[in-house]
């Protein structure tokens, strides 16, 4: 992957401009997207719109839509041809794809105007960017008070990636028949809750930070689950004490908002209070573990999010790497499967003996 070069000279100042100026082209696609043109567009299909036909079937004016639709034939979201305008394949996905419109609402409304401060993300080692939604150490105790359209977003984001893969892991995680789970970085508790819809006989205790510990319990409670579900809040990278009666200690895109260090610590935590035959499962999404290039791109876009936004030291990792953090923290991968739901890769682990 990325191992040639193989764009000629041409091509390649041509991508350069593309790179230069990819703040107007976002822009323009989110704008042709939300006033309306492309799904007018869309409508009209192979008839195609004037600029005049367009304009009372968006929320602009006619100089707006054609300063838009100039740049969108730049970007290739339209075509145009004998004074009409058509919807390209670019604009069909960009109107009708779920994963690009998730990715693109969570990069307008929870990354674009803290990116403005990634140099100094990168230097300081903290999520500069932050700033712009208030004084916080990282995102995840802000969540439930950030605006709402970046709440929106950000949960949107987190869920799409994360709720077709917890359909695909369900089976593996239950073929040990596990009767105590701990659900480690639970967030609003959605997979607490599927893991007890799934299996009757099992019971999940949640740990996550005592802000995410609130908004799941509500969500808990309002899907009459309270006496299934239980809560223990706890900084993972604190010295306070955990439980250690899981049979099953799930991770979900939880270890991805942690520097390698931070990784190890954490998990050499776990190791410390798991019982003899515990398992723990690991589900994420690994760059270098995915069958396209669009997801790999996406994934090491998504890190820059981490650097800039979230807490200024962690990304989505490769796999190679990952699994060494995991043997530094004193784990086995006794069994890894890849490609579930959207590109998530399972890793179930058991701890080494002493």
């Amino acid at each position: 992957m990325y191992e040639k070069d193989t764009l000629s000279a041409l091509d390649a100042i041509t991508e350069a401009q593309r790179i230069a100026f990819a703040p107007m082209l976002f822009q323009t696609a989110l704008c042709l997207r939300n006033s309306g043109v492309l799904a007018w567009l869309d409508k009209q299909g192979s008839q195609g719109a004037s600029l005049d036909e367009i304009i009372p079937h968006c929320t602009l004016n006619d100089y707006a839509v054609s300063v838009l639709l100039d740049m969108g034939l730049s970007g290739k979201i339209v075509t145009h041809r004998e004074g009409r305008y058509y919807l390209a394949k670019v604009g069909h996905f960009l109107l009708h794809d779920s994963m690009t419109r998730v990715n693109m609402d969570f990069t307008q409304d929870v990354c674009y105007q803290g990116l403005f401060h990634l140099a100094d993300s990168l230097e300081q080692a903290k999520p500069a960017g932050l700033t712009v939604f208030g004084d916080w150490p990282t995102i995840y105790p802000a969540l439930s008070q950030l605006p709402a359209k970046a709440k929106e977003s950000w949960f949107a984001f987190d869920h799409y990636y994360s709720d077709a893969a917890f359909d695909a892991a369900l089976p593996y995680i239950f073929a040990s028949s596990p009767t105590k789970l701990y659900d480690v970085g639970g967030n609003t508790g959605k997979w607490a809750m599927r893991c007890c819809q799934y299996d009757e006989n099992v019971a999940v205790t949640l740990l996550d930070l005592p802000q995410q510990i609130a908004l799941a319990k509500e969500n808990i409670a309002k899907a009459g689950l309270s006496h299934r579900i239980g809560f223990h809040a706890v900084d993972m990278l604190s010295d306070a004490p955990l439980p250690g009666e899981a049979d099953t200690w799930w991770m979900s895109q939880f270890l991805d908002c942690f520097s390698p260090e931070q990784i190890v610590t954490l998990l050499q935590n776990v190791a410390r209070v798991m019982k003899p035959g515990a398992r723990l499962c690991i589900m994420e999404l690994f760059w270098d573990a995915q069958k396209f290039e669009a997801a790999s791109f996406s994934l090491n876009a998504t890190s820059l999010y981490f650097t800039c936004m979230a807490n200024g030291n962690s990304r989505f990792y490769s796999v190679e790497k990952f699994i060494d953090y995991l043997e530094q923290a004193g784990f086995r991968v006794e069994q890894r499967l890849d490609n579930l739901g959207i590109g998530h890769t399972l890793l179930i682990c058991q701890k080494n003996d002493l």
